[in-house]
């Protein structure tokens, strides 16, 4: 089966220097057009900066692609949402078909594991979504949580978009041995917001005590590890058009039927279209800020 890495992220790999995993999704999917093709400029020289190597990882034709080229990533940012959403479950057939995808979370886990790669920074992650009215509970649950338990990748996040039920996803990775960490902060992050109200588990307040975490926790376990980085102080979205754009979003979900993989999409297209660009330079801050700090981890890790 092809599997392509980019030469320079093969390079680096074959001498053990730092490499951090991008994903794809996010890029297809998370922001407007135009927008989307910055970032990914701006998240591969934020990695640069701090003497990484950034590896964007999409299915291309049927070849998952470790590093993607400048035109690469032209391609996946101008074809943006008519590209599909891979997730795990989705690798196969999207490689034997010959397809073409934008990878989430757990399908970049799995990719950058088998490559070789440790570390990935993200925006948020999926989780456990809350029940349909007039249900007590869901099966709806995040592939990005069940991957992040059977594959050791280290992962930096703003933690979990507040759409989502933060306790119960906080007590699936806990059932599942998956550390989650709380980079200079007691608080488990909702994503725009720098708390959810939920307490993280254990607090750590400099890469080295990462690294530390990290190399400790790989010598005992192979679940993978999750490290709660707030969005930065000065680019949090206010509470209060968050909560009121939250309540819209959800009633807009409940009118149309919404549910699964297709939330996430419609949620953050309307708080990109009525917050004014305001949830879209919320967005790029923090997966910037995620970027930088799994670089800095992964420069500690090669060390």
């Amino acid at each position: 089966m092809a599997f392509s890495i980019a030469p320079e992220v093969a390079d680096a790999l074959a001498a053990a220097r730092p490499v951090v995993a991008l994903e794809s999704t996010l890029l297809a999917h998370g922001l407007p057009s135009g927008r989307n093709r910055a970032l990914a400029q701006q998240l591969g020289d934020a990695i640069r900066a701090e003497g990484g190597v950034p590896a964007t990882i999409a299915v291309l034709d049927g070849t998952p692609t470790v590093g993607l080229s400048a035109d690469q990533l032209d391609r996946v940012c101008a074809e943006g949402p008519a590209l599909t959403k891979l997730s795990a479950r989705d690798l196969g057939p999207a490689i034997a078909l010959g397809r073409s995808g934008a990878t989430t979370v757990a399908a970049t886990s799995v990719l950058a594991h088998r490559a070789g790669i440790g570390v990935f920074a993200t925006g948020g992650l999926g989780g456990v979504h809350l029940p349909a009215p007039g249900d007590a509970a869901t099966w709806d649950v995040s592939a990005d949580l069940g991957v992040l338990a059977a594959t050791p990748i280290f992962v930096v996040c703003s933690g979990v978009k507040s759409v989502l039920d933060i306790a119960a996803t906080l007590e699936v990775l806990e059932a599942r041995s998956v550390p989650v960490l709380g980079y200079r902060t007691d608080d488990f992050p909702a994503f725009y917001l720098r708390s959810s109200g939920h307490r993280v588990p254990w607090r750590v307040d400099d890469p080295h005590d990462v690294a530390a975490t990290v190399r400790a926790h790989r010598e005992h376990a192979t679940s993978g590890i999750v490290l709660a980085n707030p969005v930065p102080p000065e680019h949090e979205m206010d509470r209060a058009l968050h909560d009121r754009l939250l309540a819209e979003g959800l009633d807009r979900l409940r009118e149309a039927g919404v549910s699964g993989s297709d939330v996430t999409p419609v949620l953050l297209e309307h708080f990109h279209t009525a917050s004014g660009g305001a949830s879209v330079a919320t967005n790029e801050a923090l997966v910037l800020a995620n970027a930088k700090l799994a670089a800095q981890v992964a420069v500690t890790l090669s060390r």
